[in-house]
């Protein structure tokens, strides 16, 4: 609901005073003029009294100001026309504005409307459909999201190749992690020969070439599945969500380690059990290696980390 106020004759009985009116206006000295309204005429004429009844007190919103009455000069005799030519104006000007605003509401409708029924085919149901099709494969899609390599798609439709494109963008770190730290990966990734991931869609179902995994990765899997008999195309959404939580969980125990590790060879041993435990040492490693590579104590951790873990290399 919204109102146009327009102020009645009395405004000009203070025009000698040097045009500021001086006192308390009273029900009497305003008029207020409806503009749109949903309500039913009987709640309608309770708000207008209600309304009118605060302005007269000057704290329609009590503690965010006051209603301040201004005079206007005013010809004798012409009180009541020149008010009421002010109040035909305003009423013009509160109806055009509410023109404009329906105008703008309708474009904005149009514009918003389709982007937000289009959320749900673009944010949701590409996750689904990738893990219907990959099936036990996901767990070497989810590796290459968390470790950034490079992923190539053949022989695929369109739709299909922009799930696996969505769901590869929604489960990596891309703003959990420095962005930096993902750019210096990235490139690492990339340069590394024989690192792309290849994913062929020929046959019914997805083959992989140069594929990675490891057990951190294959654990979600059941997730996934006992995601699949719930049937919400939701739930997929919310598992990966906390896929990526634990990750980023283990990547910020494993750089507290390394800096207890900078002085003491107890949490060396500490940092090592638990890139062997975490089932995603392949991954920590390689990130920590790059946020770390301007570190010279953290670096040489790292380096030590990286020997230990070639000798018996993560399960």
């Amino acid at each position: 609901m919204v109102y146009g106020g327009a102020w009645s004759a009395q405004l000009g009985a203070a025009a000698g005073d040097g045009g500021a009116v001086a006192h308390t206006p009273s029900a009497e000295d305003f008029s207020l003029s409806l503009l749109d309204t949903n309500l039913p005429a009987e709640a309608e004429t309770e708000l207008r009294g209600f309304i009118a009844k605060r302005l007269t007190k000057g704290a329609l919103f009590e503690g965010m100001g006051n209603v301040a009455s201004v005079g206007l000069s005013i010809p004798e005799g012409g009180s009541e026309k020149g008010l009421e030519l002010f109040r035909l104006e305003l009423d013009k000007y509160v109806q055009n504005l509410k023109i404009n605003l329906d105008l703008e509401q309708k474009n904005l409708e149009a514009c918003v409307s389709p982007y937000l029924r289009s959320w749900f085919e673009d944010a949701i149901c590409p996750i689904q459909r990738v893990v219907q099709l990959f099936q036990d494969k996901l767990a070497s899609l989810l590796h290459a999201a968390l470790s950034y390599t490079p992923v190539e798609v053949k022989n695929a439709d369109e739709r299909t190749e922009k799930d696996i494109s969505r769901f590869l963008a929604a489960a990596s770190l891309q703003g959990l992690v420095q962005e930096g730290t993902m750019t210096s990966l990235c490139i690492a990734m990339t340069e590394e020969p024989h690192k792309s991931m290849v994913i062929d869609c020929s046959g019914p179902q997805p083959q992989l070439h140069n594929a990675g995994s490891n057990r951190f990765c294959e654990d979600w899997i059941q997730a996934f599945v006992n995601g699949a008999e719930g049937g919400n195309p939701f739930l997929f959404r919310q598992i990966l969500e906390n896929f990526k939580l634990k990750a980023i969980q283990d990547i910020n125990n494993l750089k507290r380690f390394i800096r207890q590790a900078e002085m003491n060879h107890y949490a060396l041993f500490k940092c090592y059990l638990f890139l062997k435990n975490c089932g995603s040492g392949d991954i920590l490693l390689k990130i920590v290696k790059v946020e770390h590579a301007e570190m010279p104590e953290a670096r040489n951790v790292v380096t030590v980390l990286e020997e230990f873990m070639r000798e018996t290399p993560v399960a």
